[in-house]
C-alpha cells in the first residue's frame, strides 16, 4: 500500500526536488574586486564561466544550495492555492521597508501566518524595482521556512538523521556539548551575521560585535565553507572601515587652524 501524498501544510516540509534546488554564488569584496581588476588588465584567469550556476565570477567562489522565488511559489500553490503574503506596515499606502533596506512580511498558508523578513544588498546599474523584488522573495523563503519549507537547506546539515533507517533501532546518544556544532549551524546564522557584518559603519561598532561571545560562537559553529566565507567578509569590512576612518582623520587634518576654525566645531 502506497503512502497517502501529503497536502496542505505537511506538503510544504516535503523536501525539494533535485531541479528545484539552485546554487548561490557568494563571493567575498576581495574576490569581486581582484577579479575586476583582472578584467581591466585584460587577464581573465580568475574568472570562470561557471557550470553549476551559469555566472561569470571568481573561481574560487563558495556556492549556497538554495529554492528559488519560482520554485517556491509552486509549492505554496501547491500547499494551498490562496496563499497570500502582506507586508506586516506601510507607509504611504505602500510596504514600508525599514532603514537597511528590509522588509516584514506575513505569510498566510491554510489560514496560518508566520512572519518573515527579506533583506538585498543593492547593485550598480540595476533595473528600477529589482531590488525590491529580490527582498520580496528573501522575504517569502525566510517565512516559508518558519512552515518547514526547504528547511534542509536552511539547516545545512543531516537535519532528520538517517530517514531510511530501521524504525526499530534506538536513536543515537545526543552528542556531546562540547563536540563542533559545525554540521548544525543554519543557512539563518549565517544570514543574520552576514547582514549585521555589512550593517557596520565604524571600527568601534565591529569591534564591538565581534567581541560579543554569542556572536563569535556562533561564527564558529558554521560549516567550514561558510565560515570561510563570513571571514572573508569580516576581513573586507575590516579593511573598508579603516580606510573609512584614515580617510576622514585626513579629512580633518587638512583644516588649518584652531578648533574654532572647522566646520563641525560648536564654537561660536
Amino acid at each position: 500500500m502506497t503512502d497517502k501524498a501529503k497536502t496542505g501544510l505537511d506538503l510544504l516540509r516535503e523536501p525539494f526536488a533535485a531541479n528545484h534546488i539552485s546554487k548561490l554564488p557568494k563571493p567575498t569584496k576581495a574576490q569581486t574586486d581582484d577579479l575586476k581588476a583582472a578584467m581591466d588588465r585584460k587577464d581573465f584567469s580568475l574568472g570562470i564561466r561557471c557550470q553549476l550556476c551559469g555566472a561569470f565570477h571568481h573561481k574560487d567562489v563558495v556556492h549556497l544550495d538554495y529554492v528559488g522565488h519560482a520554485a517556491l511559489t509552486d509549492r505554496l500553490l501547491d500547499a494551498d492555492p490562496n496563499w497570500s503574503w502582506e507586508p506586516v506596515a506601510f507607509r504611504d499606502g505602500l510596504p514600508a521597508f525599514d532603514q537597511t533596506g528590509g522588509l516584514w512580511i506575513k505569510l498566510t498558508v491554510c489560514g496560518v501566518t508566520r512572519l518573515g523578513y527579506g533583506h538585498a544588498a543593492s547593485k550598480s546599474n540595476q533595473d528600477p524595482g529589482a531590488r525590491e523584488k529580490e527582498v520580496i522573495g528573501d522575504a517569502l523563503r525566510n517565512a516559508a521556512m518558519r512552515f518547514g519549507a526547504a528547511l534542509d537547506l536552511w539547516h545545512k546539515g543531516d537535519l532528520h538523521g538517517d530517514a531510511d533507517g530501521d524504525s526499530d533501532t534506538p536513536a543515537q546518544e545526543p552528542a556531546p556539548a562540547s563536540k563542533p556544532a559545525s554540521k548544525a549551524a543554519s543557512r539563518e546564522t549565517y544570514d543574520r551575521l552576514s547582514r549585521a557584518n555589512r550593517a557596520l559603519t565604524t571600527e568601534a561598532e565591529f569591534n564591538k560585535f565581534w567581541a560579543i561571545p554569542e556572536n563569535q560562537d556562533a561564527a564558529k559553529s558554521l560549516p567550514a565553507d561558510w565560515r570561510q566565507t563570513l571571514k572573508a567578509e569580516k576581513d573586507d569590512m575590516a579593511a573598508e572601515l579603516r580606510e573609512k576612518a584614515a580617510a576622514k582623520a585626513a579629512d580633518d587634518d587638512d583644516f588649518p587652524g584652531d578648533e574654532s576654525d572647522h566646520p563641525n566645531s560648536k564654537a561660536a
